[in-house]
């Protein structure tokens, strides 16, 4: 399995960027830049995480839980747009909108000597060390300019060099929209820029970006706005911003950290960063293909190419593991967590406003934090959510007198959980905090780590407080939710009216039986809160069982509706399928049908055709052990929504698709949802032999294992914790054995007994 470690990820092109969806992403978590790869000219678009317009704000209407009874009368009768007018008025966010993700900028670079023609070309993204490069010649000059996002130094830095001595020469300045949204740019010291500047909006946040140049050779001036650099061999660009979001002075912060690294040899920094990003991205590696199979050509005419066709193995490699270098890119430790773009975002009234969307887009984004070991990336989503419990307990309590904590289908840097916008199909729909808490557990299922539960455990119980109190008992004695929607779709009742909010989503109900359960053991684990579990459990029982509806499919709704759009892009009434773990062949094979059925419905009527809908498709066809759907769908992901930096195209740009493939991938490979781990669960033909190393698994294990005409040839287990592991997979007589901690077990096909152990 060794030969896996081969794989050189490394995209790369011709020309330089023309366009933003052409630009190459480098971050640290919290810093991010596009990099255009001009020659005489170069861009950076920079962000930085807590960029937001405007401040906190009690949103919440006054007029929700007055009127709440009403509403949910209405829907009750079937008066559907009575209910929704009266909603949009009394439940709707005051102001609809919460805040808005905004860009830091831009650094502009200017090269002298440069108007000859440029040989030899090359803008490239090295995914193993988290390096952009750019290099060409001209006029018998090579130039060089590396770039990478420090997270242990928390800068940007930028190496700029040449062949020959003294043969640099360029010019630096600040740049943000024109510099229409900029207060001020000024020099600093001899070879300093600072850009201040505020967010936006009341109470909001205010900003600086420190640029500083450390030439090698030559001389440094400042003209104006601009940072010149003359006659220099080589120079070392180091930037830095904060917010007041989380510094008091972020112009002294980002100087004062300057000055520090200004003294820091570049090359110290750069294997400062090296160390730090490989310790993340070097766990996992994967390969599909044959040496012969492997394409050198540049990764846009490598996309283009598969688009109309051809096989490119290392092509669906790189490809994950760009996701993964994308989660390691937007959240780290300490940085708030990737939004719909990540961190990347060059608009100041980005797509749907660049924020957290938690009816399934935050959530996607971190489904491969877990199994493709970047656990620790999972930490920013779990700090907002500890963040949204206090707005969340005033949301609960002001719209709906429930106890608890309750999010809607959006949040932003504030943890606002008062409705976002007045868009019917999504915006009442108070399940977003409930989603986000299993993730939660999910972290402790692949950790075992005990503390962390202890910790979670009293989110996940207020999350599930809420929904105790805002279930309401229905004419035949059920539990069910009143009002809802099933996000973003809409239904026909049989006299024709069209409407959104219901009574009774299957999503709901799978979600609120996946949390339930989840306090449950949880508590069981820790040893408390008896009686509530006893709630949970009595509750769980009144709850409504997923249906299989007219078709063979899984109804979306309490009631067998027709859909108003079939192919829509959201299937949420696959919650139990994925994420969720309440439909699977083995235990619930009629349910697994009809799953089935509902995504070839779905297809059959256009769905799948936003890239992170795609995305989730693949796991749906994984779960159900398909690998020939699962790979048609990756291929369509990559035909259909990807752009030519390999972002994901909604469109526009929206990075979940992106996470959500490279999840998808992984659990094609294996998974471990069930008592038992399996390995290769839908492999598709045409990846009949490969390699995965580093994927983890539920219960505190780390895996990898080769594979050869669709069957195991060796596999190797590392434990965390002692427990009962059991293995199967294609070729592999079933394994069970139980785990010591820190143990590392390998086993080969011929036989269930270990062919070794090492402590």
């Amino acid at each position: 399995m060794k030969e896996s470690n081969r794989n050189n990820h490394r995209m790369w092109y011709s020309k330089p960027a023309e366009i933003w969806n052409e630009a190459l992403p480098i971050g640290n978590g919290r810093l991010g830049a596009m990099i255009f790869g001009g020659v005489a000219e170069e861009r950076l678009k920079l962000n930085e995480d807590s960029m937001w317009y405007g401040g906190p704000r009690d949103r919440n209407n006054e007029d929700a839980l007055p009127n709440l009874p009403h509403i949910r009368k209405l829907i009750m009768e079937g008066k559907l747009q009575e209910a929704e007018e009266m909603a949009s008025m009394t439940m709707a966010g005051l102001p609809e909108a919460q805040r808005h993700y905004v860009p830091l900028g831009e650094l502009q670079l200017s090269f002298g000597n440069h108007d000859g023609p440029v040989e030899d070309y090359v803008r490239e993204l090295d995914l193993n060390r988290g390096i952009s490069k750019v290099s060409y010649n001209v006029k018998g000059v090579r130039y060089t300019r590396e770039l990478f996002a420090s997270h242990p130094d928390q800068a940007i830095i930028i190496r700029i060099s040449t062949d020959k001595k003294n043969a640099l020469s360029m010019k630096a300045r600040f740049n943000r929209q024109n510099w229409r949204y900029l207060e001020k740019t000024k020099k600093w010291e001899q070879n300093g820029l600072i850009m201040r500047g505020e967010c936006g909006g009341k109470d909001g946040s205010s900003f600086a970006a420190a640029l500083k140049a450390i030439p090698d050779g030559g001389a440094c001036q400042l003209l104006g706005e601009y940072l010149l650099v003359k006659d220099a061999s080589s120079v070392t660009l180091l930037l830095a911003a904060e917010t007041t979001f989380r510094q008091e002075d972020p112009e002294l912060y980002n100087t004062l950290r300057l000055e520090e690294l200004s003294r820091i040899p570049y090359e110290t920094l750069l294997v400062r960063h090296t160390s730090d990003y490989d310790e993340l991205f070097s766990r996992v590696s994967l390969n599909l293909s044959k040496r012969s199979d492997r394409h050198d050509g540049p990764t846009d005419e490598r996309l283009q190419q598969f688009q109309r066709g051809e096989e490119d193995p290392e092509l669906i490699e790189t490809y994950f593991q760009f996701g993964r270098y994308l989660l390691i890119s937007s959240s780290r430790p300490g940085s708030l967590p990737a939004n719909l773009q990540g961190i990347w975002n060059d608009s100041f009234t980005p797509p749907w406003d660049s924020k957290f969307t938690i009816n399934i887009n935050a959530q996607m984004n971190y489904w491969l934090a877990e199994n493709c070991n970047l656990a620790e990336c999972h930490e920013p989503l779990f700090d907002l959510i500890e963040r949204m419990r206090e707005p969340g307990r005033i949301t609960a309590r002001k719209m709906y007198d429930c106890r608890g904590f309750t999010a809607h289908h959006n949040t932003d840097i504030w943890a606002d959980t008062a409705p976002q916008d007045t868009y019917l199909p999504a915006s009442f729909w108070p399940l977003g905090a409930a989603w986000l808490c299993l993730h939660l557990w999910e972290h402790y299922r692949y950790s075992q780590n005990i503390i962390f539960l202890a910790e979670a455990y009293e989110t996940m119980k207020e999350s599930a407080q809420f929904l105790l109190d805002y279930l309401i008992e229905d004419a035949d004695g059920r539990l069910i939710t009143c009002p809802s929607v099933s996000p973003e779709n809409s239904y026909r009742l049989p006299n024709g009216e069209v409407g959104v909010l219901c009574a009774g989503a299957s999503m709901d109900f799978q979600i609120i039986e996946a949390l339930f359960t989840a306090c449950i053991q949880s508590a069981e684990l820790i040893g408390r809160d008896h009686t509530f579990r006893e709630e949970l459990a009595a509750a769980l029982k009144r709850i409504p069982k997923t249906q299989i509806g007219k078709y063979g499919q899984i109804q979306e709704w309490m009631e067998d509706y027709e859909e108003v759009e079939p192919g829509h892009r959201h299937i949420s009434h696959l919650f139990g399928l994925y994420p969720g773990e309440s439909f699977t062949p083995e235990h619930t094979p009629e349910l697994a049908k009809a799953a089935r059925t509902t995504l070839e419905r779905r297809l059959e009527n256009g769905g799948g055709h936003t890239g992170w809908s795609r995305a989730w498709i693949i796991h749906f066809w994984a779960r159900l052990q398909d690998g020939q759907k699962a790979y048609e769908n990756v291929r369509a992901l990559l035909e259909h929504s990807t752009l030519p930096n390999l972002f994901d195209n909604h469109p526009p740009f929206q990075i979940d698709g992106n996470f959500g493939g490279s999840s998808g991938i992984a659990e094609m490979l294996l998974q471990s949802h069930t008592d038992v781990i399996k390995l290769l669960p839908a492999l598709p033909d045409n990846w009949c032999e490969g390699s995965v190393e580093g994927l983890r698994a539920r219960g505190g294990y780390t895996i990898g294992f080769s594979w050869a005409k669709a069957e195991i040839t060796e596999v190797t287990v590392k434990s965390t914790i002692a427990g009962l592991c059991q293995l199967e997979g294609p070729g592999l007589k079933p394994i069970s054995f139980n785990a010591e901690a820190d143990g590392t077990y390998t086993f080969t096909p011929t036989s269930s007994e270990m062919l070794s152990q090492t402590q």
